[in-house]
């Protein structure tokens, strides 16, 4: 159960795609379910809206390309008489009863009276940091829903570590990885000598999940980190591409100054596929963490970032990666060891996106340690 429906970002899509995929390859019997009061999006007008005829025919061709024919459905628990796209609620109802695991990925599913007959249900964080303040916080409604599920999973691989800050009150935190189909995104293709690295990222995402904790703000944003990291191209000689919505004049104006280029995501946000093209003709990611990430060091990795070392594309990461760095001295090291010998470092990205990210990998790991 997810939310690429109602939610149809390319990224988004992608990391539910792998989920779908990885469960199939490994034998399984998969369904998709959205059941949601959340009004879906339109990409194509960029309105939320309560009809759902984008959000279905998506689901419908995502199922014919990737193999779960009438497994699908779009359940919109917003409108009167919970009306269905794909398979009809009694059959909805009847997988809930049935399912021998029921994964909410990025924990976005709400409950329904439904959905709480099953008590397989496990928790897939993607985020991690905010749900692990409110617990400390005490937010009654957080504690419940975590708590109605079989198992709780996060990407935050230091969660209930001592390197994380945030005390976990006795919850069980498994930690796990974005699945990623690697044969969904190997090329064969070397990036044509003009390519430059790059890096897809919504600008304007904090306020949707900024939360305090002892006095402090944590932001669910990229921004602030690529500020401080601004001369990065400068210093590393080398031209950076990101995909980005700043509509700031004088902020984008400091990027172009800084050896930045600058290129629209709108196009490549609604075309899934046109999105593994530009991870693929890219030579490689240089990206940075969400500030919640970095300051809670949370022990996060990019699904995104996931993808291009699936494509055997190098990256240069915040604080934990392939090549991560702190300063901007260590990200001239890693551009300058990468432009050395990039054969060698495209073999070690497939390489270790095979070894740690594989879906039938990371999805046999997780229905293992649930018990199911």
């Amino acid at each position: 159960m997810g939310f690429m429906g109602s939610m149809p970002i390319a990224g988004v899509i992608w990391q539910h795609i792998h989920y779908i995929v990885g469960l199939k390859h490994l034998g399984h019997d998969v369904y998709y379910v959205e059941d949601s009061a959340r009004i879906p999006y339109n990409p194509e007008t960029f309105e939320v809206t309560t009809e759902f005829d984008y959000t279905a025919g998506l689901l419908n061709r995502l199922a014919r390309e990737f193999e779960f024919r009438n497994r699908w459905a779009f359940c919109a628990r917003y409108l009167t008489g919970n009306p269905t796209a794909g398979l009809r609620l009694k059959r909805i109802r009847q997988l809930y009863r049935d399912a021998d695991a029921i994964l909410n990925i990025c924990g976005a599913q709400e409950f329904n009276d439904d959905l709480l007959v099953s008590d397989r249900i496990l928790y897939i964080e993607s985020d991690p940091g905010v749900e692990q303040i409110k617990i400390d916080k005490g937010v009654k409604s957080t504690i419940q829903y975590l708590g109605r599920h079989h198992a709780l999973f996060t990407f935050g691989e230091n969660i209930g570590t001592k390197s994380f800050p945030v005390p976990t009150h006795g919850l069980k935190w498994l930690s796990t990885r974005q699945p990623v189909v690697t044969d969904l995104w190997r090329t064969r293709r070397s990036p044509p000598r003009a390519t430059v690295f790059t890096s897809v990222a919504n600008w304007s995402t904090s306020g949707l999940k900024d939360i305090t904790w002892r006095g402090k703000k944590y932001l669910w944003s990229k921004s602030r980190e690529f500020l401080r990291f601004i001369g990065a191209p400068k210093k590393a000689g080398e031209t950076f591409e990101l995909a980005t919505n700043i509509e700031h004049a004088a902020t984008r104006s400091k990027f172009e100054r800084n050896g930045w280029r600058l290129t629209s995501p709108l196009q490549m946000s609604v075309d899934y596929w046109l999105y593994r093209d530009y991870v693929q003709r890219s030579k490689g990611e240089f990206t940075v963490a969400k500030d919640q990430y970095v300051r809670l060091n949370t022990g996060w990795f990019s699904d995104r970032s996931a993808c291009y070392l699936a494509a055997g594309r190098p990256v240069i990461t915040q604080e934990g990666g392939l090549l991560s760095f702190r300063t901007l001295d260590e990200i001239a090291t890693a551009v300058k060891s990468i432009n050395a010998d990039y054969a060698k470092h495209s073999q070690a990205a497939y390489s270790l996106a095979r070894e740690v990210f594989e879906a039938e990998t990371v999805l046999k790991s997780i229905l293992d340690r649930a018990g199911i």
